[in-house]
């Protein structure tokens, strides 16, 4: 292999382009390579775990990603379509040194990404994934072992069977769905076999959509980044909730049996009041990111549950919850991490938490699952084409007086993206105008400074 230097990962592992790098079979193969050096530790029979959603390109990264485990040793375990929760269950479940998504989650079929997993089941430090880019960095041929050496690959086939049964485990004992008929959308991604069969098997009328993939409809007019059809099914069938996955099943948003949309905040808010009446909240709190609605803040308050909060990705998410001993935490988006169950965000599991609310206190959803009115909340994105905006005495300037206008009843957030030349600006408050007009304020200084 030739030595090519780059920045791979990003916030999420490793996402781009299908066939373009660093999406290609040659990196796929080297990041195997490279990975599987990396967690040979010990002499025993190393092996990986490797799990894809429902891409075309899937079928191009999954052989290239097992070549590169094989040709280092070690026994690759291939479960097919799964979500990526699951192949963090079963990573750890079968004892595997290393567990790997292929999937780029909510985006397009275009993109595809490859996610790492610790033989713990969670996610790769950064730290770690800077290690692995090191050894592909100077990697040698030489490092390659022996042909008597060489790993093999396995499918597994009850692997979806495994992990209908771990979710359905975390729903309460004695509870069940009869009675109630749900609307499943599975973005024909990852979750569209094990999704429905989790639901239908505690007792629930399933109406299953997103559920025929075909390698280039992932995420396509479905899921959770586009709820509309999911919101119209329930609507139409008179439905109790409605459930809309991502691509990997690891983000999730509901529809209360009107139709109205439930995010990842009001989610959060329900499952953290539920856990605190039961006792079972750890810590006293949970953990959110800087964009979660202050709404959620407020309510939280009012509860007593303390709210730490972290930079945008679920890892940050994960990584302060186990520092500070919560089990629960996420992000608006619908990424809900539930420490009890899963290192992981798993949509299928906190959709299964909002229901046996609902089972439980037999209401409609529309009732309990909207606790909070959300503060008026505007988000502007700033190109720039020179400089750093952000150092702008200017910038600076309108940002303090912005700060001060909003005072205690408000905030403002200003950071730049980890991904594109992007400035985001966003201000939520009681004062609508308000909210507006300081937005427009900054976001004019932003684009000053970086023209």
């Amino acid at each position: 292999m030739s030595e090519k230097k780059r920045k791979l990962f990003g916030t999420d592992g490793i996402r781009g382009t299908a066939n373009t790098e660093p999406m290609t079979a040659e990196t796929a193969l080297r990041v195997g390579m490279a990975a599987a050096s990396y967690f040979t530790r010990g002499e025993h029979r190393h092996r990986v775990v490797i799990g894809k959603d429902t891409r075309l390109s899937g079928y191009m990264l999954e052989p290239a990603l097992t070549s590169g485990f094989v040709s280092m040793g070690m026994e690759v375990i291939l479960v097919g379509p799964m979500p990526t929760p699951a192949i963090a269950m079963l990573t750890r479940s079968l004892r595997a040194d290393l567990g790997l998504m292929i999937s780029a989650s909510h985006n397009p079929f275009e993109d595809n990404g490859i996610k790492l997993f610790g033989p713990d089941g969670y996610k790769l430090s950064d730290t770690v994934e800077h290690e692995i880019e090191a050894i592909m960095d100077i990697w040698s041929d030489d490092a390659l072992i022996a042909p008597a050496k060489l790993g093999r690959a396995k499918r597994l086939d009850d692997a979806a069977g495994r992990y209908v049964e771990y979710v359905k485990q975390t729903f309460p004992r004695g509870l069940r769905l009869d009675g109630l008929k749900i609307v499943v959308d599975c973005a024909h991604g990852a979750a569209y076999k094990v999704a429905p069969a989790v639901l239908w098997e505690l007792g629930a009328d399933v109406v299953p959509v997103g559920v025929s993939p075909d390698g280039f409809n992932i995420n396509k007019g479905c899921g959770s980044t586009d709820t509309n059809a999911m919101c119209s099914q329930v609507v139409t069938h008179g439905a109790d909730l409605g459930i809309a996955l991502d691509g990997d099943a690891d983000r999730v948003l509901l529809a209360d049996e009107t139709g109205a949309m439930v995010d990842g905040d009001q989610l959060m808010a329900l499952i953290a009041g539920h856990w605190q009446e039961q006792g079972t909240l750890h810590g006293a709190g949970m953990v959110a990111t800087v964009m979660s609605n202050l709404g959620m803040e407020r309510y939280l308050k009012q509860r007593g549950i303390a709210l730490e909060r972290t930079s945008v990705g679920d890892r940050y998410v994960v990584q302060r919850m186990r520092e500070k001993g919560f089990n629960l935490g996420g992000e608006q988006s619908g990424h809900i991490i539930l420490g009890d169950y899963s290192t992981t965000g798993d949509g299928l599991i906190a959709a299964l938490q909002a229901l046996a609310i609902l089972v439980g206190r037999n209401k409609p959803a529309s009732e309990i699952c909207r606790l909070f009115e959300p503060l008026p909340q505007l988000l502007k994105n700033v190109r720039f084409a020179n400089g750093a905006p952000l150092e702008d005495e200017g910038v600076k300037k309108a940002m303090r007086d912005a700060e001060e206008q909003l005072g205690a009843s408000g905030r403002l957030l200003v950071r730049p993206s980890g991904t594109e030349p992007v400035i985001r600006v966003m201000a939520e408050g009681d004062d609508e105008v308000l909210i507006n007009a300081v937005v427009d304020d900054v976001a004019s200084m932003i684009e000053q400074a970086g023209a």
